[in-house]
Parts: structure tokens; C-alpha cells; sequence
């Protein structure tokens, strides 16, 4: 390959985005890359990963001892080399210490998953999504997470949305429902969680190859942290054989021949054949960097490690204090503003009395009013029929005394005297009902001028009320010198006493058993959501993965106990024999 004085290559981080780096010198090697990739992403777990590209079909690592232009890398430029994780934690939780390391290792499983390079379970893929989410987006809320906001994003494998009658809409609001349990997770401990989860699934961290025994028999090779397994080629769930690294004390290839020595050496060798060196070649790599990594988990931690460990350690607890901190200022400022928030519905509601007091007070001066002036008008009518029947009876003594000569005036004047008399009887009644009346008028004004004077005392013990009530509310308004959340220029210091490590010890063994209730609660979950879509499944669509993990699943099996009983289950001798007394089925 040539290059100029000044040489391009980009290298691939996990989350698939592109860096460019250049270097002028042809002499660099495979570390020189290596470290200038780790320390631009700030990485110091560097043990985990490698730069893999792609020659001729076939993936390769570069070697950190070997120039880089030695290497048999393709020829176009820019060269492109993937930052990937080479190597898996046994326990997630227990051996990534680096938040990015995590985030790393996040990114890259996701992705697997995603493509279906790690087989996933229809209701744990799920909820892996809803980790994914709660990494992504943080805590939910309804206000904001609202119907249709992961219709763009990619959460499930393909198999898996192909495999049930469900519409997106359906899929979402089940991640939904899991992702609203997640409140409070930061998105270290959301993608931890997802780790934890993932790395319990049959295929996570194998690397297989096809290899032949000595019957000629096709099988397949897993390498993983745990060691060496073999694998029916249609099965890469369930090993029928496992090779632990701890019973392995030499690997060796020759061409095409790969050659494994026991650790005890009375039994002997077992080999198996590749279909390229250059296949051997990445077996040889993946096995020395796994059988390394395996023993140095089985000893004490070196002193970089140890210093890291205590640093993450010291992290976690400063932003578990932090988060802790911000909690309870939320919790202050929520409660504040439910107060201010009832103290100005209790206002609107006093202001709201305070009026209609006030229309009701107007209503009973405008009443007694009314009432006033009727009585006075019916008293000036009393008055007026009283006068008049005075008149009539003046009238009457007058008809009275005038002399009728004839007996027909006579008649007349006693008819007009009956007439006059009936007419004066019936004024005098009239006269009367008004005076009654005028008397009820009086009692009505009374009583109203009475409604008016206490409905003036009311409307001034609700503005008493609502005065006593607006100085309170002044007092108890959110609060303005709250903690702000913008932490930019704040400077944090803790001293860890012995007090607050026995505080934080307590936490984390209380966290150990809620994260047992947890796990208890979330396999009902997951057997509950599996139940609930089982009668959505479309049967000719599953797989033989599918297939083979609802047999393992129906049997009890697991990753771990597989694994154990196919290690433990004969001797190292009888399982040689067993593997190479493979045939083809």
C-alpha cells in the first residue's frame, strides 16, 4: 500500500460515528493508534477492545507490536479500522469501572442485539428496550413522552416485530410502560442495567468459527470469557461441550490445524481443523486475550486497577450524595409549589365569596329601597282614603241634618243616606287593609335593612380573611434562593468520614436486597408480558433460535447452568473423546 507523507485513516467508535486521525510516520505501530484512540475517548480500561477491520471476507485485529502499514489492511484510502470491544467482562457490574467504558460496551451490545448477532427473547428485547429509552431520554414524563415519540427510533429487532400481530403503537406503549418505571435512573445506571440483562443471553461475548473435527464432522467453535464450547452449526444457544480455560495449558495452529493441550498432561491433545489461517490465526488471538483476562480476574487487582476502582467508587458516591441533593430540592420545590398552588386556588375561591357577598349585599339595598318607597307610597293612599272618609261622613251628617220635605226627597235622601253610609263603611275598610299593609312594609323594611346590616358584616370577614390569607401566601411562595440546577460553576467537595462510609455501606446492602425484590418482580413482569403477547404470535414465523430457546426455556435451562453442566457434567478425557467422536447427525 503507498501513502503520502502525511497517511488518513478513521477509525469507528461504537456508536458508529467516524473519527479522523493523521499521522506523518510510517513507522507507527498498532499501540501508537491504539493509544491515541484511547486517550482522545478518554479510556483507560483499554484492555477490552482492539481496532478490527475487514480483509478479504474475514475480520482481523490489529496487532499492537506490528507497524500498521505491515499489516495486510486493504488498500483503498482511508483506511478504516472499527474500535470495538475484543474481549467481555465475566460480570459487567463487577469489572467495567468506567462510565465510557460502559457506555462503550452499551452501544456496541445494543447494536448486536439490534442486528440479531445476539439472539434476544421477544420480552426481554423489550424491555432492553425500555433501558435503552430511559438511557436516552431520562426519567419519563407524560407532558413530554407523549404518544408517538419512539416511532422513529430503532428498539427491537427485526425478528422480533415480525414475529407477533402488533402495530408500533402497540410495541411502544409496553416499552412505555416499563420505561415509566425506570424514574430516577441516571444513564450510566440504565445502561448498566441493560448490561446486566444482556450478558445473561446464550449468545452475548461468543465469537463462533466452523471448524471440523477429526470424523470430518462440521461443528462450530464458541470462545467467549469463559472458555472454549462446541456447538451443533444449527444451535449456537446450547453448547454440547465446554472446554473451561482453566482445564486448557497450551494452544497451538498449524495451517489449518488448531491444537489445544490440557492442563493435565496425561490426557491427551485434541485438534480440530479451520477453513483458513487466517481464521486460526484470530481463534489463537481470541483465546491467548479470554485465557488472559480469565486468570487475571481469579487474582488480586493490579494497583492502576485498584486506584480506578477506588476513583469509581468515589464517583459513584459523590453523584449518589448529588443526585441525592437534587432530589430533595425537587421535592422542596414541588411542595412549595403545591403549597402557593393551593394557597392561590384558596384566594380565587375567598375572592369568588367576596363577590358574590358583595352582589348579594347590593341586592338587599336595592330590595329594601324598593320596599321603602312602597311604603311610603301606601301609607300616602291610607292617608288620602282616611281624609276621604272623613269628607263622606261630613257628608252624611250634612244629608242628615238638611230637612226633606216630601216623602219621595225623603226616600231618595235615605237611599242616598244607605248609599253613602255603605260607601264610607267600605272606605273605612279599604283605609284599614292599608294601614295593615303599610304596617307589613315596615316589618319587610325592617327585616331587610337587618339582611343588609349582616351581609355587610360577612363581606367585612372575608376581606379580613383574604388580607390575613395574601400575607400568608406572600410568606410561603416559592422559595427564590432555592439551589439552582445549572451546576456549571459549582464546586463540590466531600470529605468521606468513617460515618458516611458506614452510611453508604448500609445503602448498598439495602440496594442488594431491593435488587433481589427487583429481580423477583421482574421475572413475573417478564412472564406476564410474555403471556400477554403469546396469543399475538404468528407461529410460521419463528425461528430456530426462536424454537430451540422456548425448549431451554421450557427445560429450566439457562446460559450459566448450561454451561456449568456441560463443564462439569464428565472429565476432560471423556469429553475429548466425546468431541471427537462427533458425527454428522
Amino acid at each position: 500500500m503507498q501513502f503520502d507523507s502525511i497517511k488518513t485513516c478513521s477509525r469507528r467508535t461504537a456508536d458508529f460515528s467516524d473519527i479522523f486521525f493523521f499521522f506523518t510516520s510510517v513507522k507507527w505501530k498498532g499501540k501508537d493508534l491504539f493509544d491515541l484512540v484511547c486517550r482522545t475517548l478518554g479510556l483507560r480500561e483499554t484492555w477490552f477492545f482492539g481496532l478490527q477491520y475487514t480483509i478479504k471476507d474475514t475480520v482481523a485485529w490489529l496487532k499492537m507490536d506490528k507497524k500498521v502499514l505491515d499489516h495486510d489492511v486493504p488498500t483503498e484510502e482511508p483506511v478504516t479500522f472499527h474500535f470495538l470491544a475484543k474481549f467481555y467482562p465475566e460480570n459487567a457490574e463487577e469489572e467495567l469501572v468506567q462510565e465510557i467504558t460502559q457506555h462503550l460496551f452499551f452501544l456496541q451490545v445494543k447494536k448486536q442485539i439490534l442486528d440479531e448477532k445476539i439472539y434476544c427473547p421477544p420480552e426481554a428485547s423489550v424491555l432492553l428496550a425500555s433501558y435503552a429509552v430511559q438511557a436516552k431520554y431520562g426519567d419519563y414524563d407524560p407532558n413530554v413522552h407523549k404518544r408517538g415519540f419512539l416511532a422513529q427510533e430503532e428498539l427491537l429487532p427485526k425478528r422480533v416485530i415480525n414475529l407477533y400481530q402488533m402495530t408500533p403503537e402497540m410495541w411502544e406503549e409496553r416499552i412505555t410502560a416499563w420505561y415509566a418505571e425506570h424514574r430516577g435512573r441516571a444513564r450510566d445506571e440504565a445502561e448498566m442495567e441493560y448490561l446486566k440483562i444482556a450478558q445473561d443471553l446464550e449468545m452475548y461475548g461468543v465469537n463462533y468459527f466452523a471448524i471440523r473435527n477429526k470424523k470430518g464432522t462440521e461443528l462450530l467453535l464458541g470462545v467467549d470469557a469463559l472458555g472454549l464450547h462446541i456447538y451443533d452449526p444449527d444451535n449456537r444457544l446450547t453448547p454440547k461441550i465446554s472446554f473451561p480455560w482453566n482445564e486448557i495449558r497450551n494452544i497451538s495452529y498449524s495451517d489449518k490445524e488448531f491444537t489445544i493441550k490440557p492442563l493435565d498432561k496425561k490426557i491427551d491433545v485434541f485438534k480440530f481443523n479451520s477453513s483458513k489461517l487466517r481464521v486460526n490465526k484470530l481463534i489463537l488471538q481470541l483465546c491467548i486475550g479470554n485465557h488472559d483476562l480469565f486468570m487475571r480476574r481469579r487474582k488480586a487487582d493490579s494497583l492502576e486497577v485498584q486506584q480506578m476502582k477506588a476513583q469509581a467508587r468515589e464517583e459513584k458516591a459523590r453523584k449518589q450524595m448529588e443526585r441525592q441533593r437534587l432530589a430533595r430540592e425537587k421535592k422542596m420545590r414541588e411542595e412549595a409549589e403545591r403549597t402557593r398552588d393551593e394557597l392561590e386556588r384558596r384566594l380565587m375561591q375567598l375572592k369568588e365569596e367576596a363577590t358574590m357577598a358583595n352582589e348579594a349585599l347590593m341586592r338587599s339595598e336595592e330590595t329594601a329601597d324598593l320596599l321603602a318607597e312602597k311604603a311610603q307610597i301606601t301609607e300616602e293612599e291610607a292617608k288620602l282614603l282616611a281624609q276621604k272618609a272623613a269628607e263622606a261622613e261630613q257628608e252624611m251628617q250634612r244629608i242628615k241634618a238638611t230637612a226633606i220635605r216630601t216623602e219621595e226627597e225623603k226616600r231618595l235622601m235615605e237611599q242616598k243616606v244607605l248609599e253613602a253610609e255603605m260607601l264610607a263603611l267600605k272606605m273605612a275598610e279599604e283605609s284599614e287593609r292599608r294601614a295593615k299593609e303599610a304596617d307589613q312594609l315596615k316589618q319587610d323594611l325592617q327585616e331587610a335593612r337587618e339582611s343588609e346590616r349582616r351581609a355587610k358584616q360577612k363581606l367585612l370577614e372575608i376581606t379580613s380573611k383574604s388580607s390575613y390569607t395574601s400575607m400568608n401566601s406572600s410568606t410561603t411562595t416559592l422559595p427564590t434562593d432555592l439551589p439552582s440546577f445549572n451546576l456549571i460553576n459549582e464546586s463540590l467537595s466531600f470529605d468521606f468520614k468513617d460515618t458516611d462510609m458506614k452510611r453508604l455501606s448500609m445503602e448498598i446492602e439495602k440496594e442488594k436486597v431491593e435488587y433481589m425484590e427487583k429481580s423477583k418482580h421482574l421475572q413475573e413482569q417478564l412472564n406476564e408480558l410474555k403471556t400477554e403477547i403469546e396469543a399475538l404470535k404468528l407461529k410460521e414465523r419463528e425461528t430456530a433460535l426462536d424454537i430451540l430457546h422456548n425448549e431451554n426455556a421450557s427445560r429450566g435451562n439457562s446460559k450459566h447452568n448450561t454451561i456449568k453442566k456441560v463443564s462439569e457434567g464428565s472429565s476432560l478425557d471423556a469429553k475429548i473423546s466425546r468431541f471427537e467422536g462427533l458425527a454428522e447427525p
